[in-house]
């Protein structure tokens, strides 16, 4: 079993407040979602905020249009620093995402890591090279869009 990292930082045109506030809510999940990956949230009564422990579930089709159900938990949270959701069922046989943000005078740097494994083994090495780091890229592409888009500002 092949485990990858993936990394991305982006420069946000926005106070670290801001960012935070944003970020921190599941609610706002849905906006820097690309919409063919047809993202729906199915937990009820989510929380403003999300704090460790908290589980996420939701609808998302990662592949051909196939809805599947995610279920995530928050595993960390360190207020205006950083937050931690480790997959609890999906697509992947281990996902862990780190979201770190920091300061930067008046604007924020955010920084993702993901560590994944996919599944099915020799299967999943090679989905991983034919498609499933072209769509991370693509997701962060389009998340990088739209952060622009709710804090407007150049896109680094």
């Amino acid at each position: 079993m092949a485990t990858y990292q993936f990394k991305r930082s982006q420069h946000v045109h926005a106070t670290i407040d801001d960012v935070w506030d944003f970020i921190s809510s599941p609610a706002n999940l849905k906006e820097i979602t690309p919409d063919h990956m047809g993202f729906d949230i199915t937990s009820g009564d989510l929380p403003e905020k999300m704090y460790p422990g908290m589980i996420i579930s939701y609808k998302v089709s990662p592949l051909l249009g196939i809805k599947m159900n995610w279920v995530t938990e928050i595993k960390n949270v360190v207020d205006k620093s950083f937050f931690i959701d480790e997959q609890r069922v999906g697509p992947y046989a281990m996902w862990h995402h780190q979201h770190h943000i920091e300061a930067s005078g008046n604007e924020t740097m955010m920084h993702d890591i993901i560590t994944y494994t996919p599944p099915m083994g020799f299967l999943g090495r090679v989905a991983n090279t034919l498609f499933i780091k072209k769509n991370l890229n693509e997701i962060f592409d389009y998340r990088r869009v739209a952060l622009a888009k709710r804090f407007p500002g150049n896109i680094d």
